[in-house]
């Protein structure tokens, strides 16, 4: 079977990626011109030059294809130019479905994220079911990713296309390579970086067990469904404290108040904008507005109707803490 995964030089695609091919797929791969190809090195996969930007490549690359993984977003807290991510996240996105639709894909699962779903009153997890409207959602990449799930499940209800989604939490693990910014608070924490912390929490998951969440939302997934795939609910401090714990230092013990760590984010944030920073600020005013509420999900759909099975979330500390030292991002 051939199958094309975009987003294949990242974080989660890459993992995808691997377990595809350990399952036997004839695995495609559109890659940026631009693209690091770290994660692909030695792997079997056939390259096609693109951008999701560009819907010329775009057929081009899922020519001959039976199954589409679109794992490939602008993951970003803050850009310089906001449009950006509504340009890949949306526009790509629907762009690529229309693509694979001409092609006749057989079978598409779709990356989405737990960024798309609601919040309970009490930080209890939500679920797939819980509420939400778009006037919930904080800030553009969240605000991108919920545009272009509601989008891309409308076309493809509309154009009966073998769709099923899947939600990752918050993937941590080896092969972060940008790093994300969740990747970014753990190599700050092991390098002994922040000395305090606010009162949030993530569900943090193996990005291991989230490509074999895809695999297997591909196998048995429902049409039209969507999984999410997490792993544990940890606070912040619990996170913090582990990556202390691994990498032999103290943990923080300061608890800062949402009221103050804002200001700072607005001056980091202003000094990135006038400097026209290709990264995003060390704290940005949509991280501090999101950390307000924890970020705390449940995954029992997916281990019910798929049979997912994460493992415990210390051991993707663990594995991203070694992959980090292996390639000297500590």
């Amino acid at each position: 079977m051939t199958t094309l995964v975009t987003g294949a030089t990242g974080f989660v695609g890459s993992a995808v990626c691997r377990r595809l091919l350990e399952i036997g797929h004839q695995v495609r791969v559109l890659v940026r011109e631009s693209s690091s190809r770290l994660n692909l090195e030695g792997l079997a996969v056939d390259i096609v030059v693109g951008d999701l930007r560009d819907p010329r490549s775009l057929s081009v690359a899922v020519r001959d294809c039976e199954a589409l993984f679109h794992v490939a977003a602008d993951y970003r807290l803050w850009a310089l130019r906001s449009a950006d991510l509504y340009e890949s996240n949306v526009d790509g996105s629907i762009a690529l479905l229309r693509a694979a639709a001409d092609a006749g894909v057989q079978r598409i699962v779709y990356t989405s994220s737990v960024a798309t779903l609601g919040h309970t009153s009490d930080d209890t997890p939500a679920n797939e079911d819980t509420p939400v409207n778009e006037s919930m959602i904080i800030g553009h990449y969240k605000r991108s990713k919920f545009i272009a799930e509601r989008e891309v499940r409308m076309l493809a209800k509309r154009e009966h296309l073998p769709l099923v989604t899947v939600n990752p939490s918050t993937p941590i693990g080896p092969r972060d390579v940008k790093p994300t910014p969740t990747g970014r608070v753990i190599l700050n924490a092991a390098a002994g970086k922040i000395p305090a912390y606010v009162d949030t929490g993530l569900n943090i998951v193996h990005v291991d067990d989230v490509a074999d969440g895809h695999v297997l939302a591909f196998e048995r997934g429902e049409i039209g469904a969507r999984y999410i795939l997490g792993g544990e609910d940890w606070t912040l401090r619990q996170i913090l404290a582990s990556v202390a714990e691994q990498s032999g230092r103290r943990p923080p013990s300061i608890r800062l108040p949402h009221q103050l760590v804002m200001p700072l984010a607005h001056v980091s944030q202003t000094w990135a904008r006038l400097i026209r920073a290709k990264r995003e600020p060390m704290l940005c005013v949509d991280g501090v507005r999101m950390s307000r509420r924890k970020m705390f999900f449940s995954s029992a759909k997916a281990i019910e109707k798929l049979g997912y099975q994460p493992r415990p979330s210390r051991e993707a500390l663990k594995d991203a803490l070694t992959w980090f030292r292996e390639y000297d991002y500590l």
